[in-house]
């Protein structure tokens, strides 16, 4: 089997940044705003660095985009990169049923040698 390395690095991203509950809620609370990494920071038992390096894998994954205003900077979720991660289960799901398929009618048909014992012994 060939892997398409950039789209498997890309999908690779995705699902790391996806992985992480705190990554997932910060999605959660930057849709419909833009708040700031100090704001989103102020929500969380952790450092500011901290919640600093959960964006930046969020940016990396294409998730999130950063944009600089004055002193802060705002985050923003791109939803179209949602839509990727989405297609990307959706064809994993297609290859698996698919695959689940195949199983089902190899289990479904007749052994070979089940259909040559049936046999043995019928005159001819």
């Amino acid at each position: 089997m060939v892997v398409d390395a950039p789209r498997s690095q890309t999908a690779d991203n995705l699902f790391h940044a996806l992985s992480d509950a705190t990554r997932r809620d910060i999605l959660r609370r930057c849709l419909g705003e833009q708040p700031s990494v100090s704001r989103l920071a102020d929500g969380y038992p952790m450092s500011f660095a901290a919640v600093q390096k959960h964006v930046a894998v969020l940016e990396r994954a294409g998730l999130v985009t950063k944009e600089r205003r004055g002193r802060e900077q705002l985050v923003r979720t791109e939803l179209e990169a949602i839509g990727k991660a989405r297609q990307a289960l959706d064809h994993l799901e297609m290859e698996w049923r698919a695959r689940v398929d195949r199983m089902t009618a190899l289990l479904s048909e007749p052994e070979d040698g089940q259909a040559n014992e049936s046999t043995k012994g019928t005159p001819r």
